[in-house]
């Protein structure tokens, strides 16, 4: 293998990390959502995507005899921190939806960066494959975008009737 398909490998390797550590999060985040369905319902939906994100990000690395065990065990152990940290604050639903706009973003360079780097390997089979997911992660990114000002609103309007607003 030479330098630059180790390094296209590496990045692979990182963004199945990448998915587990979205996975993590999301799920967490979903699990606790009770007031606030359609974010619930999107979130649902893009868990479903990125377990299928994950699985074709897994079969790309298996064409190139790699695995991603490690780093997949240590984005989950970073997840699961930033989903427990949740629940000590009281804007949870308003965090946890910001923190997932700004991962969505770090996605989308990824999966920008892996495009370029798949072409330049030859690896045209995963660059399909991450051309899709960016589909993805892009549609989830700008949902969160246009949902931001609405689920601010909720939570201000639920907090001020003093009913539960968290989550």
């Amino acid at each position: 293998m030479t330098k630059k398909q180790d390094t296209y490998v590496q990045w692979l390797r990182d963004a199945h990390a990448m998915e587990e550590q979205a996975l993590t999060m999301l799920e967490s985040l979903a699990r606790r959502l009770e007031h606030y369905p359609e974010l619930k319902a999107r979130l649902q939906q893009h868990i479903t995507e990125t377990k299928s994100q994950r699985e074709k990000l897994g079969r790309c690395l298996e064409r190139h005899g790699g695995s991603s065990t490690i780093k997949d065990t240590a984005g989950k152990l970073t997840a699961m921190m930033q989903g427990l940290s949740g629940l000590f604050v009281g804007d949870e639903v308003v965090k946890g939806a910001m923190a997932s706009y700004a991962f969505e973003h770090f996605e989308i360079s990824s999966y920008r960066t892996l495009i370029g780097a798949a072409g330049a390997v030859g690896d045209l089979e995963t660059k399909r494959v991450c051309e899709d997911i960016l589909k993805e992660e892009e549609a989830m990114a700008a949902w969160l975008s246009d949902h931001m000002p609405q689920l601010a609103e909720r939570f201000l309007e639920r907090e001020e009737a003093g009913v539960e607003a968290k989550h």
